[in-house]
């Protein structure tokens, strides 16, 4: 999401050359979790402090960015930044864009339930595993409700 090409593979995102980020498109129920529920979840897990890059991966397509559905989730996402940064939540200033959500490309079926089917792999072992611990960790008792 978030390019200017007409079409946006997995491998024209990860070359770089749409201007898209890898992004997740969360489908969820106000009634049983909240917006804001959601970006305290975002905001957990990758590094809102570094520029084109999380972790290892480094590019355009890794920025750190909201894609809002409308203006009251730009409100609660911009409200989310600033008490965050008032907060000082993080040791670096948050760079997180928020910006209005475009067309969302769906990444080929190969790369579909990437951690599920490649869990044993180096970059799922030391990257993602960690991260799902830290999420079962923080909001275990929101995950199972």
């Amino acid at each position: 999401m978030g390019g200017g090409a007409d079409e946006a593979t997995y491998r024209q995102v990860c070359n770089g050359d749409t201007g898209h980020v890898e992004v997740v498109r969360v489908t969820f129920d106000p009634a049983e979790i909240g917006y804001r529920d959601l970006l305290e979840v975002f905001f957990a897990m990758h590094d809102p402090t570094t520029l084109d890059r999380q972790g290892n991966d480094a590019g355009e397509q890794y920025r750190s960015v909201i894609f809002y559905s409308d203006d009251e989730q730009k409100k609660i996402a911009e409200n989310a930044i600033a008490e965050l940064t008032a907060a000082r939540a993080f040791p670096e200033p948050i760079v997180t864009a928020v910006e209005p959500a475009g067309e969302f490309y769906v990444a080929e079926d190969y790369h579909q339930n990437y951690y599920n089917e490649n869990s044993r792999q180096p970059y799922c072992m030391f990257t993602i595993s960690p991260k799902l611990a830290k999420l079962e960790k923080k909001f275990g008792e929101k995950l199972r409700a």
